[in-house]
């Protein structure tokens, strides 16, 4: 049986919480996705201290750390997460001293949001492409200019290097690593038992549709919004959304254009489609069936959507994303419910 491949991650005093322990608990989960091989442990996760104390984060938690980066062992992995004590303090130069003596024997290095201040001190990450919260994407590119930054990004693979935006992206960025090392059904076990989705590709935008409008949207909207969100599967007209918001069809299209720069068939689409994509990541929902939940009336009408919008259909998305092909389904319906 192979020995578990050792995964290190870095704590310091004032280090983001779920930075640190979001891909801690996604490797420590992995433990558990095959009952039958119960006693394999695929991973070793050590938290390798800049000091030998306890250390404590951002919101107050305590942590005592497994070894030190003096005593730290061999590693296979390593994830630097973020937090004010490494980017405003000291220890970031600390951290990247250290790196610069023990990158070239790590098979891979990520960063989690500010995590990546300590990486590009190094100078290893010059000229490669680099994601990190969208907040504080333009002060790491004035800072690194060699960088090539992207505030948008979930997390970017660039070489051996992993970096990826705010907090819960460190989740999504460690199930893209369990899913290098143990496929894409482990990966997937591990999602159901953490709860989060899986495979939002590491190129999808930190916002999702819902959320960029409602940081745009008046209160109104806002909650017409996150309404429209949960109820993909119903009868999203502008008649039936002008008469929750209790505006007239023709008040509601002007001010819904005013706000969005959009139409509401043409936003109402936008959430659908970017739904189907994370339904897509289960292998278990048929085309049709995710048609279905997210207002299509046939498999086929939702497919030249998807098509139209992503240049890619359905299935060839979810191969690419290393999913197993969907079942043959039949479909008798045409248009889209909107």
């Amino acid at each position: 049986m192979k020995a578990p491949r050792r995964i290190g991650v870095l704590g310091f005093n004032d280090v983001n919480g779920i930075d640190l322990v979001g891909p801690l608990e996604a490797f420590g989960h992995a433990a558990f996705i095959d009952p039958a091989r119960a006693p394999h442990q695929p991973y070793e996760v050590v938290v390798i201290g800049v000091t030998r104390g306890t250390f404590r984060t951002e919101s107050g938690l305590l942590f005592k750390p497994h070894c030190t980066l003096r005593t730290a062992p061999p590693l296979d992995t390593l994830i630097v997460p973020g937090g004010c004590g490494l980017r405003e303090t000291s220890a970031g130069a600390t951290v990247a001293a250290w790196l610069v003596e023990r990158a070239p024997k790590i098979r891979r290095i990520a960063s989690v949001c500010t995590g990546i201040y300590a990486l590009a001190l190094t100078g290893i990450l010059d000229g490669r492409k680099v994601a990190t919260h969208w907040r504080y994407a333009d002060e790491v590119a004035r800072a690194f200019p060699k960088l090539k930054v992207d505030g948008n990004a979930l997390y970017i693979k660039d070489g051996c290097y992993y970096t990826s935006g705010g907090v819960t992206a460190g989740i999504d960025l460690a199930l893209a690593l369990i899913e290098e090392d143990l496929g894409p059904r482990a990966a997937l076990a591990v999602a159901r038992e953490l709860v989060v989705y899986l495979k939002r590709p590491g190129g999808q935008e930190q916002y999702s549709e819902p959320l960029r409008f409602q940081m745009r949207a008046a209160d109104r909207f806002a909650d017409l919004v996150a309404w429209i969100a949960g109820h993909l599967d119903r009868d999203l007209s502008v008649p039936v959304l002008a008469a929750r918001a209790c505006l007239s069809p023709r008040q509601f299209s002007r001010r819904f254009g005013a706000a969005f720069g959009m139409t509401p068939a043409h936003y109402v689409e936008a959430v659908r489609m970017s739904e189907s994509r994370r339904r897509l990541a289960s292998p278990e929902n048929t085309v049709e069936q995710i048609a279905i939940s997210v207002g299509f009336a046939s498999a086929d009408a939702f497919r030249r959507a998807f098509e139209r919008r992503f240049g890619i259909a359905p299935s060839a998305y979810r191969t690419r994303f290393g999913l197993v092909p969907d079942r043959p389904v039949s479909s008798s319906r045409q248009g889209v419910v909107q």
